[in-house]
């Protein structure tokens, strides 16, 4: 399981040419927040399109480095069709509020997990009260409910079960890679 920050500002390298195309710059999610791809920096100043690697075209996500499989795996796509991202679409992961269905709020989304290898299915959240709150108590994890019809990944918050309030656990830094 990794964080998904933690592919933020790593290199991007084809595999056949050892080919540099770009670095991370932010994850795309679909509707249903499934990670489809990454956003790859754009260094042109006011660019109306992004370029995007679809995630079932990357090999790898190294400690240091993503492998794609080749240079043509790349598209572009316009900046206002990134409805669903990470740090910068229309709609942002980062930042918004997790709250249970009784209306007490858990946090907000620092970071999310998942397994590469396995899918695009965020596996869990951590979550932040705010910087003096991380320093006196920590972030906290909460594992993305089993039964995906019992979440909503809205706009403008995560709506889970009254039960994930129970389930919320400290972040242990042994737990995750990166």
């Amino acid at each position: 399981m990794i964080k998904l920050q933690r592919l933020i500002g790593l290199p991007v390298i084809v595999i056949h040419s050892g080919k540099l195309v770009g670095t991370v710059k932010d994850a795309w999610f679909d509707e249903h927040w499934q990670l489809k791809g990454l956003i790859l920096d754009c260094p042109k100043w006011f660019a109306t399109t992004a370029k995007i690697v679809e995630w079932s075209h990357v090999l790898t996500c190294g400690e240091d480095t993503v492998i794609i499989a080749d240079e043509a795996s790349i598209f572009r796509m316009k900046s206002k069709q990134l409805l669903r991202s990470f740090y910068t679409g229309l709609v942002k992961l980062k930042d918004l509020p997790v709250v249970t269905v009784s209306g007490i709020q858990l946090g907000r989304v620092s970071d999310v997990y998942f397994y590469p290898k396995e899918g695009t299915q965020i596996v869990g959240y951590e979550l932040t009260d705010g910087f003096v709150s991380d320093l006196m108590e920590g972030r906290k994890w909460l594992r993305a409910p089993s039964d995906p019809d019992s979440v909503l990944l809205g706009e403008d918050a995560i709506i889970v079960p009254a039960v994930s309030e129970a389930e919320l656990e400290p972040v242990a830094a042994s737990n995750f890679r990166g």
